[in-house]
């Protein structure tokens, strides 16, 4: 599986994706739900849609595809996701995320398509913070008590890096100074991490169920 993981929105290697889609085509399933921690309205919407609008742009048909929708309904959403194979995982709060993916069965397809190069999973800031093999040291800057589903907090990541993501570091972001103290909490606790400033991407991809840097997809 092939990774694209940018700190802040679509980042600055967009021509790999445009890339992806004349080699492969321009499907791509847009995962919200580390936005569940937000009340639903107006606002949230916009944001979801600007999103939608930037993959749009560069030649993406997106489909918007909430997990909660198929919370404990594993086979059904596997129905779906192979109708794709490209996905893009928006920011918001990790660990809400995290437990969406665990409550819908999407961590379990990624592992049955993770060493598979014909896939795409696409995603910024807390979309790629889950990717780490565990996640302590994100609470810095995301809550892992806000529970939208009602669980305990899943700690561990999806498993492909040994250290965390920190995005928007050093950036013109509203949480560039709670990433700053993420840094100093990985940094006293010997928590291993990569910080990326905004703009920035690394392509990546999986193999036997690694991440590992590359220069190109």
């Amino acid at each position: 599986m092939k990774l694209y993981l940018s700190s802040s929105k679509l980042g600055n290697k967009t021509e790999a994706l445009k890339k992806w889609i004349t080699e492969h085509n321009n499907k791509i399933c847009l995962i919200p739900n580390a936005r569940d921690v937000y009340p639903d309205g107006e606002r949230k919407t916009a944001k979801i849609y600007s999103d939608v609008q930037e993959l749009t742009d560069l030649g993406f048909n997106v489909t918007i595809l909430s997990l909660k929708e198929y919370f404990n309904k594993k086979e059904e959403l596997v129905k779906v996701l192979k109708e794709f194979n490209a996905f893009y995982v928006i920011g918001g709060n990790a660990f809400a995320l995290r437990q969406a993916m665990y409550l819908s069965g999407f961590d379990e397809y990624l592992k049955t398509i993770e060493n598979d190069p014909n896939y795409l999973y696409a995603g910024y800031s807390a979309g790629i913070c889950v990717l780490a093999k565990n996640m302590h040291g994100l609470d810095m800057c995301d809550d892992p008590n806000i529970n939208p589903y009602g669980i305990k907090t899943i700690w561990e990541g999806l498993g492909y890096f040994d250290y965390i993501f920190l995005p928007h570091y050093k950036s013109a972001h509203k949480e560039t100074k709670l990433i700053d103290k993420c840094v100093d909490y990985c940094d006293k606790n010997n928590l291993p991490y990569k910080t990326l400033h905004d703009g920035d991407v690394i392509l990546s991809e999986i193999n036997k169920g690694v991440g590992k840097d590359i220069k190109q997809i």
